[in-house]
């Protein structure tokens, strides 16, 4: 939500016989909101779609945003469910387009394949790039999606959704494309081995990463179709120059080493069971560049200030 009450919503989860959906629109009702002024469709993958057809019933969009109409066969029925809630008031946007969120600068820097051209403020060459390891594309969905930059005076917050390794590279190599961010949500929900690329991440250098991950799905495994699967990805994020901060959706439990996770104080969820009730991370941003972030499981606020 803006300083002015205006809302966005980046995707809209999972189908789940309508959770995600409903739960979304419980927090719109939480946030004191009757309708949702923006929605963004990242790409058409089931994890970020699905929840669209019980939201939509629940909750109004206003104005809906995409990248373009391309799909593959095998994600058809993804695109469909968003045209169905969308297709009289969707804009198709390119890299470099904003999308109008009031007292929020919104600026898109990826969509359909292609990437901004020119740096944005404090971006510039990028030092990483001269032993950087490069990894192949993961299909049309996790290279044609949106991805957007917010900024709220010095609060900057990085989505790139599910933007494979190959893009990223583009992005931050030779040159950094983004300058350095407040926050970033971890690249393919923390699945490492496609996302988060060394070259990028440690030249944006965000202040505190927040991975929307599952018990068993992103964060410590695998990433489709990479060549050969990384570890310790935790721990990656973990060595970003000036890092203040992890948190995680839930409690990763893909890798044996409870190192291979943040605190159990910034973990929204901690079970592995279709109980899960979801709770949630959120993040308050002030004017002076001061912002919390709350886990609604215990409670659990931090503080910190946007360099």
């Amino acid at each position: 939500m803006s300083p002015y009450g205006e809302s966005l919503l980046y995707d809209a989860g999972w189908e789940v016989d309508g959770r995600d959906g409903k739960r979304i629109a419980e927090v719109v009702k939480q946030a004191g909101l009757t309708k949702i002024d923006y929605f963004v469709m990242s790409h058409y993958h089931p994890d970020h779609a699905g929840g669209l057809t019980v939201l939509s019933k629940f909750v109004s969009i206003g104005r809906c945003f995409d990248r373009g109409d391309f799909v593959e066969p095998a994600n058809q029925r993804w695109k469909d469910i968003y045209m169905t809630a969308c297709s009289t008031k969707r804009t198709i946007v390119k890299p470099g387009d904003s999308i109008p969120l009031s007292g929020v600068k919104v600026e898109v820097v990826a969509s359909s394949g292609q990437l901004i051209t020119k740096p944005l403020a404090g971006g510039g060459p990028n030092p990483l790039c001269a032993s950087a390891e490069n990894r192949p594309a993961e299909g049309p969905e996790n290279q044609y999606m949106v991805g957007s930059l917010f900024t709220f005076g010095k609060f900057k917050f990085l989505d790139l959704a599910d933007l494979d390794w190959e893009k990223e590279m583009e992005l931050a190599c030779p040159v950094n494309r983004l300058g350095q961010v407040t926050i970033y949500q971890a690249g393919r929900h923390g699945a490492l081995d496609g996302a988060a690329a060394p070259s990028l991440l440690y030249a944006i250098k965000p202040q505190v990463v927040i991975v929307n991950n599952g018990p068993r799905k992103g964060l410590g495994g695998p990433s489709a179709g990479s060549p050969k699967p990384l570890t310790k990805h935790y721990e990656r994020i973990a060595k970003t120059p000036g890092i203040e901060g992890i948190w995680q959706g839930h409690l990763s439990l893909l890798e044996s080493d409870k190192r291979a996770n943040t605190s159990e104080d910034m973990i929204a969820n901690l079970e592995d069971s279709a109980d899960c009730k979801g709770h949630l991370i959120r993040a308050s941003v002030s004017a002076d560049g001061r912002f919390t972030i709350m886990n609604s499981r215990n409670g659990f606020i931090r503080t910190y200030s946007a360099r």
